[in-house]
């Protein structure tokens, strides 16, 4: 095994390390766990651009799949519709946006990028809806401007795309998503 590959396997990202140490025997004393199992982690996270001008340009959404790719580092999945709507001029088939699914250490980095750097760059940003909890202890929001990541040259947009970001946790209940994501830094509103 060469040197390359030796340390890439060894690297942890920061936020798994906080969550291993610090975070996961928190939310055992709080919730009192008895199987390690039952502790909420992260799942995955889902970022998603709807290019609704697409319907008059395709080339629209080549701009978002490459917006989600400079930002996340992986390839993106163009999302097409799936039934036509004649008040959207909108067929079938049609590619009307773009998404991609992060995992493991990429999850984690975009976590990391997400709450220490691109939130704080947010205009107006007065911090994140507590409510926005599902039932099932997964989180959605939404930026209105992608350029907030730093990953962006903003000399290179042509268009400003916002973006819905999903993070899936394993917890059972919102509260207990809620409380993970407080010890990730979420800057959740009181």
């Amino acid at each position: 095994m060469s040197d390359t590959a030796q340390a890439t396997d060894n690297y942890v990202p920061r936020v798994r390390a906080a969550y291993d140490a610090t975070i996961r025997p928190k939310l055992v004393e709080e919730f009192g766990y008895k199987n390690p199992m039952q502790v909420p982690r992260l799942d995955k996270v889902v970022l998603n651009i709807g290019a609704g001008v697409a319907v008059g340009d395709s080339k629209k959404v080549a701009s978002a799949v490459t917006a989600l790719e400079t930002i996340t580092g992986q390839k993106a999945v163009i999302t097409k519709a799936k039934k036509s709507e004649a008040t959207f001029k909108l067929r079938e088939g049609m590619n009307i946006g773009a998404k991609v699914t992060l995992r493991r250490v990429r999850m984690y980095e975009f976590i990391d990028r997400l709450v220490n750097i691109a939130l704080p760059r947010v205009r107006d940003f007065r911090g994140l809806n507590p409510k926005s909890f599902d039932g099932n202890g997964n989180y959605a929001m939404g930026l209105k401007e992608h350029i907030v990541f730093p990953e962006v040259n903003y000399d290179d947009v042509d268009h400003v795309w916002g973006m819905d970001i999903i993070v899936c946790t394993t917890a059972s209940t919102d509260d207990e998503a809620r409380a993970l994501l407080r010890e990730l830094n979420f800057p959740f509103t009181s």
